[in-house]
């Protein structure tokens, strides 16, 4: 997993009005949580900002002042009503230590069933996995060209070396669906034939996972 750096420097006033006091100078209040100490943080919206704006995960080699810290955000507190990062909360990475983390999903690959008219449907962006920080990856492929109409990907059916999922196995994460142009491109069987007449139907089919 890719690793971003970020400057901070150590927070010694804690109180509403020093908090407050940070924010109008477009900084934002921070903790660095370890397994045996706790760091308080001012931090540089503008470090933050290129961090947290994006659907990548990073690490983060957080340096505050002459210390480096390897990290994970672990928590995000926004304004209610502004766009304003109000506060973020650190956690402590060991090298020895396995992590939690939610890792983006990328789709490689053509569904065959998109060719006959289907639709690709995605349930999850994001899958929550445990691994050491090194064995984390950027992301999660997922080749889905073999999926026909109907056809989908659970959890259940990911395997990767030195990772652990943790979303429920039976959850759908990706899947081809059925359409109105998926259903007039198959041909119906010849008693739906006289029935029909060779008509369309009027309906949507229900999709399928």
């Amino acid at each position: 997993m890719k690793t971003q750096k970020i400057e901070a420097k150590q927070r010694e006033n804690l109180g509403k009005k020093d908090t407050k006091k940070l924010r109008e100078q477009g900084l934002v209040p921070g903790v660095l949580y370890g397994k045996n100490e706790v760091v308080h943080l001012q931090i540089a919206s503008t470090e933050l900002k290129p961090f947290i704006y994006t659907p990548n995960v990073f690490l983060v080699d957080l340096e505050v002042e002459d210390k480096t810290f390897k990290a994970m955000v672990q928590d995000v507190q926004w304004h209610p009503v502004e766009e304003q990062i109000m506060h973020v909360d650190f956690l402590k990475v060991e090298d020895d230590k396995p992590v939690k983390i939610g890792v983006p999903v990328q789709i490689i690959g053509l569904a065959k069933g998109i060719k006959a008219g289907g639709k690709l449907k995605m349930n999850m962006r994001k899958l929550q996995v445990k691994a050491l920080a090194d064995d984390l990856p950027d992301a999660i492929e997922i080749d889905v060209s073999s999926l026909g109409i109907g056809d989908s990907i659970k959890v259940a059916e990911l395997q990767r070396e030195k990772l652990e999922f943790l979303d429920n196995k039976s959850n759908l994460i990706v899947g081809v669906i059925s359409t109105r142009a998926a259903k007039s491109s198959s041909p119906l069987p010849e008693d739906e034939e006289e029935a029909e007449g060779g008509t369309e139907e009027s309906s949507e089919p229900a999709a399928t996972e």
